[in-house]
């Protein structure tokens, strides 16, 4: 379980405040679930001064881990909490075993691999990085953030014609290409700028035992967007599916029905599909 606020994490669908973390990490371990507090943002130097208390908050709360993308969350980590562990979140950049390596020598005890990675080359980097590896296994993902106004900018970038659309009070802004008119990229805002995240869902659900093989070490569920029926039926999916693997991986076989249950609550909007496991584009 991923928790925080925005002061020091990006894309948290709901604020748990320094007051409120030792609550949610005890319902975290009632549902037999650990709780990660998510500190992936990129930090300027007038909020700096904040992060040595809040570590202090976190080490008494008895959060499992931090997830950190600045080095400036895992110097003052050292310092504040160094008993905590410490997952590496860089987003994109966390690409080669080399930069995973180095994070885990200096601390780090596991490295959150970029969705933009395939199969081989998942399987090379948790060969080599010597260090725990996660990777996302299911959900939209960000593939744009400033924290500017970014949307104009964007449009600029892109070099060819887009617009804006808002499909109601309560379905949230989405920026669609001119060439690409049946594709809806959500548009996220939070106190850490926009976010243009991805028009579909990645799903790993039927190629769990090929990262399991590898030993791939997490696997991550984005809950962001998305109801919490929705995130309910994906995480028991998964579980189901791991527990079956878990019980008899030389015997294990898939279950249709896990992904049903999935396709029953998939927006018509937003395709399910393998992202770039297979090297093919998610976006």
């Amino acid at each position: 379980m991923l928790i925080g606020e925005s002061r020091f994490g990006m894309r948290q669908p709901g604020d748990i405040g320094q007051a409120s973390l030792g609550e949610a990490v005890a319902a975290a371990r009632r549902l037999g679930a650990k709780a990660y507090v998510n500190m992936n943002k990129l930090f300027r130097n007038s909020e700096l001064p904040a992060i040595p208390d809040y570590l202090r908050e976190v080490r008494a709360a008895g959060a499992d881990a931090i997830v950190f993308g600045d080095p400036a969350v895992l110097l003052n980590a050292r310092e504040h909490a160094p008993e905590l562990p410490l997952f590496w979140n860089a987003e994109m950049t966390g690409t080669n075993s080399s930069t995973a390596a180095y994070w885990g020598r200096r601390g780090a005890s596991r490295a959150v691999l970029a969705r933009e990675l395939n199969e081989e080359e998942i399987v090379d980097l948790k060969a080599k990085a010597g260090i725990a590896v996660q990777v996302q296994v299911h959900g939209t993902t960000n593939i744009y953030h400033s924290h500017r106004n970014l949307l104009q900018s964007y449009m600029d970038h892109l070099g060819r014609e887009a617009t804006l659309i808002r499909k109601g009070p309560d379905r949230g802004l989405f920026l669609v290409e001119a060439e690409r008119p049946d594709e809806k990229f959500p548009v996220y805002e939070d106190d850490n700028g926009t976010h243009v995240m991805s028009p579909d869902d990645i799903c790993l659900l039927a190629a769990l035992p090929e990262l399991l093989r590898a030993g791939i070490d997490s696997f991550y569920v984005e809950a962001l967007l998305q109801t919490d029926e929705y995130n309910e039926t994906v995480l028991a999916s998964y579980r189901k599916a791991l527990n079956a693997w878990q019980a008899d991986p030389d015997d294990y076989e898939f279950d249709e029905r896990w992904l049903d249950d999935i396709r029953e609550l998939q927006s018509p909007d937003r395709e399910l599909g393998f992202g770039f496991l297979y090297k093919e584009q998610v976006y």
